[in-house]
């Protein structure tokens, strides 16, 4: 019914009190009984998560105390901010900070872009052996171990290696560049290499997307005279805006994730200054100078600022009516 009180409208929805239409309260209970079965399946991940998600939080109180070789037997003084501070006021984690704010943008923008697209051109595939094949070349770089990754990367780089005789025989340079050895390459050299060995792998979940998408949209673009491109553009892409606004939004979450191992394994000292990250420098300025109290402030800054991009994203995608996370 609606009531009419000035210039205010005031809906009121009337309730229907006949007991053969309400729904059925069911007891706490009765319903955990029922799914028992189920509870019990969820209780090894619970505790998989609870040790390595949350238990290791409590040790975040040692970003506030002077812990080192010496103190963390007798226990550590509290000094407050002190790591931070000192954090803060280096130079050298504020690199670490701006090289991986960079590895990641490119790691997130340029890997979004190639897993999209390769799903795009297998989902278009009409023969399913062909379509089968390229998936498993590409699935199978995400198995391997990143030191062998790096392994090949080195051969592949070094200055007489393939890729300078490549693009010497096709007069592209004059002469061999120096890709491990100049800082300018070593980012986009990251990026390069992620997208090689991940692409095939988070390209699953778009495929499995476009595989749910209604043929009939297809078909009813297809009378209407669409092409293959217009069907990609007005039909494919809508199709999966959602998975790709709620993987966006964890990979945004995961921005200050740039690696440790590509960029340890790969990095030298003529390519220091763009290869330290701050998983880098946690290992080199805490873990090996025995200065834990401050390699532990470096690991809780940078899972915070983690954890405020997730929710700004997570805000934006809401604002903008788009599926979230949260």
């Amino acid at each position: 019914m609606v009531f009419w009180k000035g210039d205010k409208t005031v809906n009121r929805a009337v309730e229907n009190t006949s007991p053969l239409l309400k729904p059925k309260k069911r007891k706490l209970g009765k319903v955990l009984w029922d799914q028992k079965w189920l509870l019990v399946m969820s209780v090894p991940v619970l505790l998989y998560v609870f040790l390595f998600n949350y238990y290791p939080l409590w040790g975040w109180r040692f970003a506030f105390q002077n812990l080192d070789l010496y103190t963390i037997k007798k226990g550590a003084d509290w000094i407050g901010f002190g790591n931070f501070e000192w954090l803060f006021n280096e130079k050298y984690f504020w690199l670490g900070f701006r090289n991986t704010l960079a590895m990641s943008l490119i790691n997130l923008v340029f890997g979004t872009l190639a897993s999209i697209l390769l799903a795009i051109l297998l989902n278009e595939v009409r023969t399913r052996a062909f379509k089968r094949t390229v998936q498993t070349v590409t699935y199978l770089p995400h198995f391997l171990s990143m030191v062998i990754v790096v392994g090949m990367a080195q051969n592949m780089f070094v200055s007489d290696g393939p890729i300078n005789q490549m693009l010497l025989s096709l007069g592209i340079i004059d002469k061999p560049i120096w890709w491990l050895g100049e800082g300018k390459y070593f980012w986009f050299l990251v990026g390069l290499i992620n997208i090689w060995k991940e692409v095939g792998w988070n390209s699953i979940i778009y495929i499995s997307t476009m595989t749910s998408i209604d043929p009939t949209l297809y078909e009813a673009a297809a009378i209407d005279g669409a092409g293959r491109f217009q069907r990609i553009l007005h039909v494919t892409l809508p199709g999966i805006k959602s998975t790709f606004v709620v993987l966006l939004i964890m990979n945004i979450g995961h921005l200050m994730e740039a690696g440790f191992e590509i960029q340890y394994l790969l990095g030298n000292k003529q390519v220091y200054d763009y290869s330290q990250t701050i998983d880098v420098f946690v290992l080199e300025y805490g873990i090996q100078n025995n200065k834990y109290g401050r390699a532990i402030a470096a690991g809780m800054f940078k899972s915070v600022i983690g954890i405020i991009l997730l929710f700004a994203a997570n805000f934006v995608a809401k604002k903008l009516d788009e599926d979230t996370l949260l």
